[in-house]
């Protein structure tokens, strides 16, 4: 789990509020200093012109009153994205399907998750993380959500390895027309990144989006 990246951009981004705003007090301060200083030694007879003090002291006002407004934003910001990491890392440990078409081989067992919307002859064709294809095997599916579980024997008869494939589905109906299947990947979440502008799930050896994910259950 990464956070490092998280805590420095809030701090930084605090830092500079506050920084903006110490300098912003000094100058005003020096503003005054001097404005009570040219009304105390000001030719009676010649009057300096207060219109523009006033519209100066006016802009200081306005760019005080900027400088809170930010600062109010930021920890609400703060607050977002520390409820958003909150809700990330209660996903540790559960099975999440989320749209995607890589799933990881592990143990001997990897899953995907597909739905069509009409009956169709199904091929389904897995390829390696070098995109070298190791399985393919066709039949046929009922409409509806359903999954694919692959047992990491290659086509060839060959167990591959653990790791990372990627699944390709073709469909076709009694027509022989194309059916657009839409693929979805399974895992169970063993950790949080949280080093983004928003944090992801870690799934295997992939990183899933918050709004890419589509169900979440028990491990069983």
């Amino acid at each position: 789990m990464t956070v490092s990246s998280v805590s420095s951009s809030n701090s930084t981004a605090a830092s500079g509020l506050a920084s903006d705003s110490k300098s912003i007090a000094g100058n005003f301060d020096t503003f005054l200093s001097l404005l009570t200083t040219q009304l105390k030694n000001q030719n009676p007879l010649n009057p300096l012109d207060t219109n523009q003090f006033t519209s100066q002291l006016v802009q200081f006002s306005s760019v005080e009153q900027q400088l809170k407004t930010n600062t109010y934003l930021q920890a609400m910001m703060d607050a977002t994205q520390n409820s958003a990491n909150n809700a990330a890392v209660s996903y540790i440990g559960k099975t999440v399907t989320a749209t995607g078409t890589t799933s990881d081989l592990k143990n001997g067992a990897a899953t995907w998750s597909f739905n069509l919307p009409q009956a169709a002859t199904m091929t389904a064709t897995i390829k390696d993380a070098k995109g070298n294809q190791v399985y393919s095997e066709t039949g046929s599916m009922a409409a509806g959500n359903g999954q694919f579980k692959w047992d990491g024997t290659g086509t060839d008869g060959t167990v591959e390895p653990d790791g990372t494939y990627t699944i390709t589905l073709s469909a076709k109906n009694s027509s022989g027309a194309y059916v657009a299947a839409s693929t979805q990947t399974t895992g169970v979440v063993t950790g949080v990144d949280l080093s983004g502008s928003v944090p992801s799930l870690i799934v295997g050896t992939s990183n899933i989006k918050l709004s890419d994910v589509t169900s979440v259950r028990t491990s069983s």
